[in-house]
């Protein structure tokens, strides 16, 4: 069976794990600075504080930009629950928007229509990789109505040149076993505002905060003090270790990951039935997964193309199952999103990672094909 997506380690991040556990400091420490120092560096963000998932790095971020019980976020619904769970944590309601057909991001003229006077941020998705048209969505917003961005899959993708983190919005990655970069889990919020940076590194360690700092450490002492309600979201020595391996390999995991959505753009795009992923000119896609959807004139269903897929010794996976429709949200309330829904019918996730052999890029190909073409 070919997989749908595959982590690359090697033996440089086995021996970055056991210096770390021969260090004897395993817990959050210096190779956590270290790793945020690092990707902060390379994408351009003023700072990285790291967290344990890209979840708990979103749920902080919207702490940190002020969003609280009684405030509203708009965000996609096409996107992982995760986007909306976060909000939810903090304590505001999600409002769901249509996404762009081309795109899958969302649709700026969409989020414009759903602000109101509960609005407090509007939440981005750079979906599979492709960065959303941010000067368009904050454009659609309020003035002082911050864009955050949910960056879990865009580690090297660009947004009219510059890259995704580098634009000054609170920005959140993930380092899941599908991303680009992994470290089993792991997330980090990216801002310029030392005050976001600050208040993230205070509520992803329970809160604390340090009392009397310089007089203290003058003394030898460090007294924490705990004066709100925090969380444990602290990322250990270990898995930063992995990802200071894995940062170096980054730009030959991005070009070997876009030279197999090279290969996939170029058989399917003369296939009727198939649509490709769409990659406008702000846009450089990262290509974190990559998904096609069937359009009007392929007569095989998309779960009936699945069937034959995994049938024949290739891992799918449906599109993105729209938010709004899952239970725990059906019970907030019904919406209609067309548009959402109509590319979550129609779309699904095929094999895509850097070590993904070309015989095994060739089988995919052929399979989806054969298929559509019927």
């Amino acid at each position: 069976m070919i997989p749908l997506s595959r982590p690359e380690f090697g033996d440089e991040e086995a021996r970055a794990v056991a210096a770390v556990l021969k260090s004897g400091w395993v817990s959050q420490g210096p190779k956590v600075a270290e790793f945020e120092s690092l990707v902060a560096g390379r994408v351009g963000a003023a700072q990285g504080v790291a967290t344990t998932s890209c979840t708990t790095a979103l749920h902080l971020a919207l702490i940190a930009s002020g969003v609280g019980p009684g405030d509203e976020v708009i965000c996609p619904s096409y996107s992982f629950i995760a986007t909306a769970n976060a909000i939810l944590y903090a304590g505001a309601t999600p409002v769901f928007a249509e996404i762009e057909a081309d795109t899958w991001n969302l649709d700026p003229l969409d989020v414009e229509k759903r602000v109101g006077t509960k609005t407090k941020a509007v939440l981005a998705v750079h979906q599979v990789g492709l960065a959303a048209d941010l000067d368009r969505l904050k454009a659609a917003a309020p003035k002082g109505v911050p864009i955050i961005e949910d960056a879990a899959c865009a580690i090297g993708s660009f947004y009219k040149e510059k890259p995704i983190g580098s634009s000054g919005n609170v920005a959140c990655l993930s380092f899941h076993p599908r991303k680009t970069i992994s470290l089993g889990e792991g997330g980090m919020v990216l801002t310029n505002d030392p005050t976001v940076a600050d208040r993230v590194r205070q509520l992803r360690s329970h809160g604390a905060s340090v009392s009397d700092l310089d007089r203290h450490r003058a003394q030898g002492l460090v007294y924490e003090e705990y004066r709100e309600l925090g969380y444990n979201y602290r990322m250990t020595d270990i898995q930063a270790a992995i990802g200071i391996e894995q940062l170096k390999r980054l730009d030959d995991l991005l070009e070997r990951r876009r030279a197999v959505a090279r290969r996939y753009n170029a058989a399917f795009c003369t296939v009727e039935q198939i649509q490709t992923p769409a990659e406008p000119e702000y846009a450089t896609h990262a290509y974190q997964s990559y998904a096609i959807r069937l359009q009007p004139e392929c007569r095989v269903g998309r779960d009936d193309m699945m069937r034959e897929l995994i049938a024949g010794g290739v891992s799918c996976r449906r599109g993105i199952p729209p938010i709004h429709l899952e239970p725990l949200y059906l019970q907030r309330g019904r919406i209609s999103l067309p548009v959402t829904e109509a590319v979550a019918a129609g779309s699904i996730f095929i094999p895509m990672y850097a070590a993904l052999p070309e015989a095994d890029q060739a089988r995919v190909i052929d399979a989806v094909i054969a298929i559509a073409r019927r």
